[in-house]
This record gives C-alpha cells, structure tokens and sequence, in this order.
C-alpha cells in the first residue's frame, strides 16, 4: 500500500453543500462503493449499527417535500425561517444522491449509545472520503428535520434507533474548493 494515497484524499476532503453541486446523477456502482466501504468502519463489539436510506431522482423531490413539512410541523411558529424553510424544499434536489444516516440500537444495550453514534460518525467518514476519491463531493447535513424522529420513522427505524442526518452526494458546479488546517502541533501534546 501506498501510504501517500490515503492522505491525498484525507487532506482533498471538503465538505461540498447542495449549492455548490450539479445534480448530475451518480452512478449506482459508485454509490454502492460508498455504502460498502462505510460498512468497513470500526464498530464495538461488531453491531454494524449504521443504516442508510438512498434517494436519487424523483426520490430527492420526495424527500425535499417531507424535510419542509417535517421542519414546518416540529418548528414553534415563532422560531419558524421561511428561508430555512424553502432550503429544505430544493437542496435535495440539487445534490446527485442523497443518503440518509441512521442507528440502529443493539437490543442487548451491551455497547453505550455513544459508541454506536461514534461507529456511524467513521462510516460517515469513510463515505466522504470514498466520495473524494471519486471526485464526488460530500456534506453531512444534522439539522433538525434530518435529526428528528419523524426522519427516523421515514428511514423505517425502531424508536430507540436515530436518525443522523443525510450525506449529500454531488458532482462539483465548479473547481474543486481549497482549504486550511492549523498546524497540529497547536493541539497535540506529548507525554
């Protein structure tokens, strides 16, 4: 193995939003690529607990409809944005794919419910970095419609699973964005 490959991609990761993508279709191997190598991700005690829900085409248009009346229902009127909103009315549809993230609690509650929500956070990573080397870019999106439990009985989850949010999938509008870190010796220490 190269070791030189991985951190290309690691470091060319972005996070890409539905705005800065072409809703170009992706291809169905390349999503499936995705979905495979998230299933490679760490997990304790083996429970695999990621669960993905795959919207493309007209699929997106019906998830957009269902995050606005989602977002409408579970919004107090006076915290309602109308732009908020009518973002959740589009962005679906101007990604390629979407997948919606999900977890699916172990019955035993052997393993904490944090360990599963960190088991699912490395699939999400593994997707993005998939996706980066595919030239697809990729966002996490966690607001509060893609968080909700409404979302999570669309995904067909149990009530004691959870939605995670979606993973936008999209071909980049324009030219691949750059991007900074601090020097990590800013947050390392050594003992």
């Amino acid at each position: 193995m190269d070791p030189t490959l991985i951190t290309e991609v690691i470091r060319n990761r972005r996070t890409v939003k539905p705005g800065q993508m072409s809703d170009r279709p992706i291809d169905r191997d390349i999503i499936e690529e995705i979905l495979q190598n998230a299933n490679w991700a760490p997990t304790h005690g083996m429970t695999q607990p990621w669960r993905f829900k795959v919207y493309q085409g007209q699929s997106r248009h019906e998830l957009a409809n269902f995050l606005a009346a989602t977002y409408k229902a579970i919004t107090p009127p006076e915290s309602f944005k109308q732009a908020k909103y009518d973002k959740f009315c589009v962005n679906p549809t101007l990604a390629g794919a979407v997948i919606a993230v999900g977890m699916k609690r172990q019955e035993s509650g052997k393993i904490t419910e944090l360990d599963e929500i960190m088991a699912v956070a490395c699939a999400v990573q593994n997707m993005h970095l998939t996706a980066t080397a595919h030239g697809v870019g990729g966002f996490w999106s966690t607001n509060v419609a893609a968080m909700s439990d409404e979302m999570r009985d669309h995904m067909g989850l149990a009530p004691s699973d959870r939605a995670l949010g979606l993973f936008y999938l999209g071909y980049l509008g324009g030219d691949w964005p750059s991007s900074a870190r601090e020097d990590i010796a800013t947050k390392v220490t050594w003992a």
